[in-house]
């Protein structure tokens, strides 16, 4: 009797424990599918931050940032603290920017692609625009 005794005594300990342990609160983990435009976008605002970065490190843009009292490091900071979603917007607006840096050869090109279209009618006689243009019918 006294050997049941003894052996009751670790098992009650081992039944108490484990039944001390279930009755604590459980965290439960929810798990669920991510979707391909969640991937997408954190795999593309890493793409722009790195190419940011990579921006940065160019001595070019270093001694700009320089010139307009900019310090590299400061910016670089800056960047990596940006959220996914400043980034994405950043990046966004950097592809409507101009990659010739100002609107002047767009108004220069626009002005040359009318000059050229004036000249061909008028030189077909649609139109009596350019005085130097030879008309078969004057």
């Amino acid at each position: 009797m006294r050997g049941i005794r003894h052996i009751a005594k670790y098992v009650s300990c081992f039944v108490t424990l484990t039944m001390l342990l279930m009755s604590m609160p459980v965290q439960t983990v929810g798990a669920a599918m991510i979707g391909t435009e969640t991937v997408m976008t954190l795999t593309k605002a890493q793409d722009v931050r790195k190419n940011l970065n990579e921006l940065l490190n160019r001595e070019d843009v270093k001694s700009i940032m320089i010139a307009q009292g900019i310090s590299p490091i400061e910016a670089k900071a800056r960047v990596d603290s940006l959220s996914d979603a400043e980034i994405m917007q950043l990046a966004d607006k950097m592809d409507q920017l101009p990659s010739g840096g100002s609107d002047f050869g767009v108004v220069v090109g626009a002005v040359l692609i009318i000059f050229i279209v004036l000249l061909i009618t008028d030189i077909l006689g649609y139109t009596h625009v350019f005085s130097f243009v030879r008309h078969p019918s004057s």
